[in-house]
């Protein structure tokens, strides 16, 4: 059957997958292309999507694509740099100026096809250090945008020539955050371009039960199975794939779970009826030993994924399994953070995406059914296979573990980081709100504009602040104050005015305390009955003392999402907030309790 397609070009965005995604939801085959793929090959696609980048268009970064590609006789949209491709293109210019992270307010201007059926004001997602600052002849402004209460408005925030069928729109409407941005997608696809919803996924799992045969040929599979949504789903659609016969589990204890975690996993297979396939290996030593003295994050990462490998290895030679293929439940988010598309920046290397790994892909020796998919796509998936909802709605932990919850702090300031003018600005922007700032001596991963960053937290306080002026006042933050992409709320009554330094390393003395802080949260978003509200809840240890007190500050990290590559932070209940602050008192090594406050962009969901 013939299906009416559409085409989104890949410049790298954190978010370009997920364009392709939301389309196909609305029934319409999209399909990613390169930005070098020849004109040629865009014959039959009714319309285009540029997506957006880590490349900074205003510098001429990524404009070394196919000559001709936004002049094809097709509708084409642009989000982010493609917007900003697309101004540039028609004469329009494109500045390094304000910058916008996360929640905006979008003012629609003009009436037009592309924002058919919505209000006079829109919640839009934000992430960009550049601006479309000129319009080309042709081109109107449809829209504005606004960040806070008083902000100035953002000019261009969408775009659109008419005639041409050419538009652009600042802000990101593919992010679950853009609260109508399926409509606008949809009036795209249906309004501007043409479309009919032809194409359905209903018979997915057949399709990639059909994959994985091919893909595996006479091979058997060997899944490393942490036990997770990502890897349980893997287990079941190779069982149903190559029969039971064919696929072995192997369960790593890498030191790094959460408490009592890999006995509940052992057990959960077991309910599956795949026990008599586990193998479990308990590697703990071998983990700890090889993370010993390590502090950065990224080589934390690359340590974790390929300490894996070495004990996958092992555990196949001693099985007699060195012939089959590794499986790995791996979603594309993994991919696309691990700089995984050819024009992406590198935000954080996942586990199952180390250079071994990466070599094993090459020589055809992975096999990965989920690699194209979101969270909420697995989750969809699991319901078809027959998993239960208790399992599929768990929280997601990431596959190296408490190993990037706990800390490392290791030197060195950002490039052209000036601490006493960030503490200055941040002074001048908080006093005004009745708020304190604390930069802490430490530096999380963020994301900003696609790009990684790698900048200081800053501990706020102020017990009477509500929620909504936190969360405003952390976007304004880590938009204005240099080096800065978080902010936590101090918890405590004590106003935090120093913060040092402690011995950090990844040591089981220091994963036993997050297992029990851990343990709280867990247990306390569950008694409280907002575990199935908040996506995921990461509790971190900062080796940090604060007012010269304790050796860890500990971080509550609630999250508000769909597919993870967005992120709203979550308020807790006021009792669960008393309850952990009674409870962090019977740890004399924790100095301090806070939460984060930060969406995603700026910062990233985990700390590491």
């Amino acid at each position: 059957m013939h299906h009416d397609k559409i085409a989104v070009v890949d410049f790298g965005g954190q978010f370009c997958h997920l364009i392709a995604t939301k389309i196909r939801k609305l029934e319409v085959l999209a399909e990613i292309k390169d930005p070098n793929d020849p004109l040629d090959s865009y014959a039959g696609y009714k319309g285009i999507v540029l997506s957006g980048s880590p490349s900074l268009a205003s510098a001429g970064e990524g404009s070394q694509y196919t000559a001709g590609l936004i002049d094809l006789p097709v509708p084409i949209i642009g989000f982010c740099f493609g917007h900003q491709e697309i101004a540039k293109h028609y004469g329009g210019q494109v500045e390094h100026t304000a910058r916008e992270y996360g929640y905006a307010k979008l003012q629609i201007l003009e009436q037009a096809e592309i924002f058919h059926g919505l209000g006079p004001e829109e919640q839009v997602w934000m992430s960009h250090g550049d601006s479309v600052t000129v319009l080309g002849e042709g081109f109107i402004e449809l829209a504005t945008s606004t960040i806070g209460e008083h902000g100035e408005p953002h000019r261009n925030a969408a775009i659109a020539d008419p005639v041409r069928k050419r538009y652009g729109f600042q802000y990101h409407p593919e992010v679950d955050d853009t609260v109508h941005g399926v409509e606008m997608l949809a009036n795209f696809a249906f309004r501007i371009c043409g479309c009919e919803p032809t194409w359905k996924i209903d018979d997915y799992v057949a399709e990639q039960v059909e994959a994985i045969r091919r893909e595996a040929g006479d091979r058997s599979v060997f899944l490393l199975a942490s036990g997770g949504v990502d890897s349980t789903v893997t287990a079941r659609l190779l069982d149903r794939a190559l029969g039971a016969s064919r696929v072995k589990l192997l369960h790593i204890d890498n030191g790094l779970m959460r408490k009592g975690e890999s006995a509940r996993v052992v057990e959960r297979f077991k309910t599956y009826g795949m026990g008599e396939n586990l193998h479990f290996v308990d590697a703990t030593e071998a983990f700890l030993g090889a993370l010993a003295g390590v502090t950065e994050p990224e080589k934390k990462r690359q340590i974790i994924g390929t300490t894996f490998i070495d004990v996958f290895n092992l555990e196949a030679e001693r099985l007699d399994l060195e012939g089959h293929m590794l499986g790995q439940g791996t979603i594309y988010p993994d991919t696309i953070e691990t700089g995984g598309t050819k024009h992406a920046d590198v935000i954080k290397t996942h586990h199952n995406r180390v250079d071994i790994v990466e070599q094993m892909i090459a020589e055809g020796r992975v096999i990965e059914p989920l690699r194209e998919l979101y969270k909420s796509e697995v989750r969809e998936l699991g319901k078809q296979l027959g998993i239960s909802d208790d399992l599929l709605y768990r929280h997601p932990f990431p596959g190296p573990g408490l190993g990037i919850r706990v800390l490392c702090a290791p030197e060195g300031l950002p490039d052209g980081y000036d601490p006493q003018s960030a503490a200055a600005q941040m002074k001048a922007l908080l006093d005004p709100l009745g708020l304190q700032g604390l930069l802490l001596p430490v530096k999380s991963v963020g994301v900003k504009a696609d790009l990684r960053s790698y900048e200081f937290p800053v501990l706020l306080h102020g017990p009477t602040a509500d929620w909504q002026t936190l969360t405003t006042v952390a976007g304004r933050v880590c938009q204005e104050v240099p080096g800065t992409n978080r902010c936590i709320h101090n918890l405590l009554d004590e106003v935090p005015v120093s913060a040092e330094v402690r011995p950090g390393g990844i040591t089981r003395e220091r994963l036993d305390l997050l297992r029990e802080l851990d343990h709280l949260v867990m247990d306390g978003l569950r008694r409280h009955g907002v575990m199935a509200d908040i996506w995921q809840c990461p509790t971190v240890l900062v080796p940090l003392a604060i007012n010269g007190r304790g050796e860890e500050l500990a971080v509550v990290r609630p999250i508000l999402s769909e597919r993870g590559m967005t992120a709203a932070p979550s308020p807790l209940p006021d009792a669960l907030i008393a309850e952990l602050r009674h409870a962090v008192a019977a740890f004399p090594e924790v100095s301090g309790l806070a939460i984060d406050v930060t969406s995603k962009p700026p910062s990233t969901i985990e700390w590491e």
